[in-house]
């Protein structure tokens, strides 16, 4: 028997954008639950239906896409947000990413990439390429904060073992798990244990916030060659 398939929802302030993402959802068996269209109703509504995953305009009126992220994740932890832009190094992204988006999509995403990408983030995994994480974090973690912006992800690191450290370290360079286990002489198993035990141990999300962790913490700083 097939568990059923993610519940959506779609917070944009452009009714085209909220149409055409609900048809492209429904036609391939993805639940749309309900759409909003701007930052507060998006709040509101989360709150009431507890979708699995919300893809999430920035900028949207009222409250934008930032703000009403950070508050929908506050309440409900288990929540997946993507956040939808028209520029892949957005500094909004960046702050999202911060704040536990799982992370963004293009506004002109294919049907089948989008259809992808949700499905990818509801079993917990990120959706951006570490590289791509990294490009965001680089450009933009040591930038002034815009007034109102979600705080940046700060963790103590004292709880990590030394390997941890270590392993935290290259996946601020976008190491993948299987370069991780090439770079350690480890297998993808153990490097998997070392990976799960960071984020319990710093509460966070998925990889796109363990980028963020590992420049914002001083591990990794910018243009290091890794």
């Amino acid at each position: 028997m097939t568990s059923p398939g993610p519940r959506v929802m779609i917070a944009d302030d452009q009714e085209l954008v909220r149409t055409g993402f609900r048809l492209i959802l429904t036609a391939r068996g993805i639940d749309v639950v309900g759409e909003a269209t701007d930052g507060v109703e998006a709040v509101a509504l989360a709150r009431r239906l507890r979708p699995d995953v919300v893809l999430m305009d920035i900028r949207m009126p009222n409250m934008d896409g930032l703000q009403a992220a950070s508050r929908i994740l506050t309440h409900l932890p288990d929540c997946r947000i993507i956040m939808l832009t028209t520029f892949d190094l957005d500094k909004y992204v960046y702050a999202a990413l911060a704040a536990g988006a799982s992370g963004f999509l293009l506004k002109d995403v294919t049907p089948a990439h989008l259809a992808a990408a949700i499905r990818l983030v509801n079993t917990g995994d990120a959706l951006l390429a570490p590289s791509i994480t990294r490009r965001l974090v680089e450009r933009f973690a040591t930038a002034t904060p815009e007034p109102g912006a979600a705080p940046a992800v700060h963790r103590d690191l004292a709880a990590l073992t030394p390997r941890e450290r270590e392993v935290l370290t290259l996946m601020g360079h976008g190491r993948s798990n299987t370069e991780l286990a090439q770079d350690l002489t480890l297998s993808e198993a153990t490097v998997k244990t070392h990976v799960a035990r960071i984020f319990a141990k710093l509460s966070l999300r998925d990889r796109a916030q363990a980028v963020v962790v590992a420049y914002e913490t001083g591990l990794v700083s910018p243009g290091d060659s890794g």
